[in-house]
């Protein structure tokens, strides 16, 4: 299993016959001669590790995607709150309880990208579909053998 580290440059379109294909631009980091990119082709499928982006201490409706009470039938400044967190019975919160905290920042793999474009010269590579991080954050490309 090889390792290419790389900077993530931002999202792109590339052009076809008659569709387009959303992608990523990749920079690698040529920090030694002699890493090996033979593996490294059009249409291979590779992973893509990252430090995602960080979005801070958020609510429960935004990091889990609850729906929240209705803005009606007598609803007062409990719109966006979690609801009811648990039965009288264990008279404690279950560990694991989907609860508002700090969201994002964490590494994240995304499998099974299709590499659209990789040009050895410049050391572009261009990946079909979104990329784990911020524009110029440091990610892994992971060949999937």
């Amino acid at each position: 299993m090889a390792k290419i580290l790389s900077y993530k440059l931002g999202m792109s379109q590339v052009f076809r016959e008659d569709y387009v294909i959303p992608v990523t631009k990749l920079q690698i980091i040529k920090d030694k001669e002699d890493i090996d990119l033979s593996w490294l082709e059009e249409g291979k499928k590779v992973d893509v590790r990252g430090i995602s982006k960080g979005k801070g201490f958020q609510g429960v409706v935004k990091r889990y995607g609850f729906h929240g009470a209705p803005a009606s039938h007598g609803t007062k400044h409990a719109h966006r709150e979690p609801g009811s967190i648990g039965a009288t019975g264990p008279q404690r919160v279950w560990k694991g309880k989907k609860m508002p905290g700090r969201m994002g920042n964490k590494r994240v793999t995304v499998k099974n990208l299709e590499v659209v474009e990789f040009d050895k010269a410049k050391g572009l590579v261009l990946v079909k579909g979104a990329v784990p991080g911020a524009v110029k954050s440091k990610v892994e490309i992971i060949s999937k053998e």
